[in-house]
């Protein structure tokens, strides 16, 4: 283990919750990981009063240093990274970490060059999260692996004019291969979607879990999460190995059967709200 302990929470977008195709996947199961701009000011709030210090940079991670670290983490690269996200960092003076799926960059939800380049500017990390967003990336070839990988970290680095560094796992499937790629590819941290917080060390990357937040997560629970206590984290832990289960049974299978479900949970929501 490279380090103590590091605490990392994962969210995506924040957007009107009747408008969650504005920024990211318009997906109705990516919906289920955009929270309300409201949502979010309180999610930091509540961090803000459980968190001593500031969120840590990645870029500064030394594996010499045993002590914990906390990071806040966005993954796809919706536009909303741009347009309500980092105005409220800034505002706590907070660094947060946007990871880009390259492959979307310039859609009208999703951030373009200009925006990626101000996030720098601003003091926040930008990372690589794939090219295309596979959304099975452990199941992916060598190939494709590097593919995926090392054209998304091209694409960034003639952006922001340095060496990409940092990146996380699409789609929650990981494998130490996927690891193995992003080394290759110069990524030096790599965090994925596992709520752990033990840190490894794969090839040349330090591998970091996350633990993930969902519009139902409520921001006490997303303090808890960041504080340390036990019984939230435990939970993510329970659900995380259930669903690993179900993922190794159900393979390819595990995604539509997945995206049935959400989209009937959806269907009901609206149903009992008119």
């Amino acid at each position: 283990m490279a380090r103590t302990q590091a605490v990392s929470l994962m969210y995506h977008d924040v957007v009107d919750g009747l408008e969650h195709q504005r920024s990211g996947f318009p997906s109705t199961d990516a919906a289920i990981y955009k929270l309300e701009p409201v949502e979010f000011v309180e999610h930091m709030k509540a961090i803000s009063l459980v968190l001593r210090g500031k969120p840590d940079n990645a870029l500064s991670l030394n594996p010499a240093e045993r002590r914990a670290s906390f990071f806040l983490t966005f993954d796809d690269g919706g536009v909303s990274a741009y347009s309500h996200v980092a105005d409220q960092l800034d505002r706590l003076g907070w660094v947060g970490h946007f990871f880009v799926s390259t492959g979307y960059m310039g859609q009208p939800s999703f951030l373009s060059g200009h925006q990626i380049r101000e996030l720098v500017r601003r003091g926040h990390v930008v990372g690589s999260h794939s090219h295309t967003h596979p959304l099975r990336m452990a199941s992916c070839s060598p190939e494709e692996l590097r593919t995926e990988w090392q054209t998304s970290v091209d694409i960034i680095s003639e952006i922001i004019g340095a060496r990409v560094r940092v990146a996380s796992v699409p789609g929650g499937y990981y494998s130490r291969r996927v690891a193995e790629a992003a080394s290759l590819a110069g990524i030096e941290v790599l965090f994925n979607s596992e709520p752990t917080t033990t840190v490894q060390r794969v090839a040349g990357c330090m591998v970091l879990g996350r633990y993930g937040i969902q519009r139902q997560t409520s921001p006490g629970v997303a303090a808890s999460l960041a504080a340390g206590q036990g019984l939230s984290r435990i939970r993510q832990g329970v659900l995380w190995n259930i669903k690993k289960c179900l993922k190794r049974i159900g393979g390819g299978h595990y995604l539509a059967v997945r995206k049935i479900m959400i989209d009937k949970m959806r269907a009901s929501h609206h149903v009992r709200e008119q």
